[in-house]
């Protein structure tokens, strides 16, 4: 037991020697290569973010600050003695590049949500004074017609049906603008001009849920519409009343080929598909009592708008069977989607879209594009049916008709 004491007072001395000797050593060490290494590039500094979390680093970027070693380290030390004592800091409040907020619309993460603005509207801005200012009324909804300078007659006569709560938009597939100033109304008007368009390509592209987020209905209406018994103030008012999401004016019922459904009846304010039964749903080329509206002269909440404007296919531009398939953008659709009858419109039939096609094979230009049409009309029911099919198999659900394998 005298031998293992003696043993160890011995080895303590030597322990604390080469304890001294190697700290001396360590202390040249770092002091040769701080001299040898008198910067500190950021790029070459791995420090753990549990270490360093609140270090400003900005100031280390720049390599010509001529940071030293000893500076770099006093600051990052007190960074990290001031993380400890005030835990309210652990954050730069200037460092913006940590940003990411994913509420944020797609690709906006990086933006503090108080400066997003992820809507908009066809409203007229000045290019002086006040933005605060700028408008004594804010229009509530939005008419858009597709035209030609050939019409502008008929839409003079139809703008005119539609009040200062409505912003006007026309789509222009003649390329023909400036023409159309002869109108006052058309000063304030919205142009867009892009040459042998259909009004739904041009929706597609223009009519973005979130770009018209600012109106409650949007109109989407063809050119060739007679409009000598429609107010569209009143007519808001009938939506409003029956809760209809999806709608048109009634058509006159002498006057030209149109669905049963969308024909005027004389005797009501508004019909919808639960007033019909068994009438319209007995026609042979209807889906049993489906809603159903026309796409001549529809008119959209804007909560509906926001559904049917992802339907619309990007590269069908007619819109055929569009008609069959709104009623999947409400529910209850035989209760949300009807025509107004007191308010009823006029279909002159004007062939001047079937005029902007293109004559070949010795067919005329409008049968070529009545021909498109109809194809588009079996494409776009053949992708909806695929796309039901090959959801339902996702889900695990057996699509109807199929044959289980």
């Amino acid at each position: 037991m005298g031998t293992i004491t003696r043993s160890g007072a011995v080895r303590k001395p030597n322990e604390t020697m080469r304890l001294i000797i190697t700290t001396f050593i360590g202390v040249v060490f770092g002091f040769l290569v701080g001299i040898s290494f008198p910067t500190i590039s950021l790029s070459k500094l791995n420090f753990p973010s549990s270490l360093l979390p609140s270090i400003d680093l900005s100031y280390i970027e720049d390599k010509n600050s001529g940071l030293s070693t000893q500076t770099f380290l006093h600051r990052a030390w007190s960074s990290v003695k001031g993380n400890r004592s005030s835990p309210s800091h652990s954050q730069n409040l200037n460092d913006t590049s940590k940003l990411w907020v994913p509420t944020n619309p797609r690709g906006a993460e990086r933006l503090p949500p108080g400066i997003v603005e992820a809507e908009s509207d066809f409203y007229l801005r000045r290019l002086w004074g006040k933005p605060s200012e700028d408008l004594t009324i804010k229009p509530k909804y939005l008419v858009t017609f597709t035209v030609g300078y050939d019409q502008k007659a008929n839409i003079d006569a139809a703008v005119k049906k539609f009040s200062e709560n409505f912003s006007i938009l026309l789509f222009h597939y003649d390329g023909r603008t400036s023409e159309w100033d002869e109108f006052e109304w058309s000063k304030r008007a919205i142009h867009v001009s892009v040459r042998k368009q259909t009004k739904w390509w041009y929706a597609k592209r223009f009519l973005h849920p979130d770009i018209v987020a600012a109106y409650d209905y949007i109109f989407i209406w063809d050119e060739d519409l007679g409009v000598e018994h429609f107010n569209a103030e009143e007519y808001i008012k009938l939506v409003r009343k029956h809760g209809l999401e999806i709608s048109q004016p009634g058509l006159e019922p002498n006057r030209g080929l149109t669905w049963q459904m969308t024909k005027r009846r004389g005797d009501r304010e508004v019909h919808k598909e639960t007033e019909e039964r068994p009438g319209w749903c007995s026609d042979p080329h209807l889906p049993p009592c489906a809603a159903f509206v026309e796409i001549m002269a529809t008119v959209f909440s804007r909560d509906a708008w926001r559904c049917v404007w992802y339907m619309i296919q990007n590269d069908l531009v007619h819109g055929w069977g569009l008609d069959f398939a709104l009623r999947r953008c409400v529910d209850p659709a035989h209760e949300k989607i009807g025509v107004v009858d007191s308010q009823w419109i006029v279909h002159q039939t004007v062939p001047s879209l079937g005029n902007q096609g293109e004559a070949k094979e010795g067919k005329a230009p409008w049968e070529g594009v009545r021909e498109r049409c109809r194809k588009e009309w079996t494409m776009f029911q053949g992708r909806l049916a695929q796309a039901d099919k090959t959801y339902l198999m996702e889900m695990g659900i057996e699509p109807p008709n199929s044959t289980a394998r």
